[in-house]
């Protein structure tokens, strides 16, 4: 009789344990592995000199590895880092790089605002929105989506600013 009390609360506990990861684990894994808990401080420094530390979940490591190999004509600028930091964030990319279903695609010039899955969520915004002052465009993540520096992309979240 007190083994099975044992084996009740033993389930209760691993039961309460997983939920309790679930639920914290949620809002940054809804749309699958977007940020890394350690963000390499050399991506961080040398991307988010420009634009925002993109989650490497958001691409395939194809694309991101053309990227990388690309720095020096960067979407119209020269990206250029030392050899030895374009080895440490292309590897941590690959690392860390989309891999679940609707990221597996490789979207046209490695773009993540022309990959399928980006069209589909932002189906709804009107492309005015894009071109306000105060959004730039569909790459500026963070005019809107107020977490997408942490990696989350919560609907419940976004503000879409005036």
């Amino acid at each position: 009789m007190m083994q099975s009390g044992f084996l009740k609360l033993s389930a209760l506990s691993a039961f309460a344990r997983f939920f309790v990861v679930y639920l914290f684990a949620l809002p940054v894994w809804a749309d699958g592995r977007l940020m890394p808990v350690q963000v390499l401080p050399v991506y961080k420094q040398e991307c988010a000199a420009c634009h925002m530390a993109y989650p490497p979940g958001m691409l395939p490591a194809a694309s991101w590895q053309r990227i990388m190999l690309g720095l020096d004509k960067h979407y119209g600028s020269d990206a250029s880092m030392a050899p030895e930091q374009v080895q440490q964030v292309s590897v941590w990319l690959k690392a860390n790089a989309g891999t679940y279903k609707r990221v597996r695609e490789e979207p046209p010039q490695d773009r993540i605002t022309r990959s399928a899955w980006f069209a589909r969520k932002h189906r709804e915004v009107d492309s005015a929105v894009w071109k306000r002052v105060s959004v730039k465009s569909a790459a500026q993540c963070e005019s809107c989506h107020t977490q997408a520096e942490n990696g989350n992309f919560d609907e419940h979240q976004v503000r879409i600013p005036r």
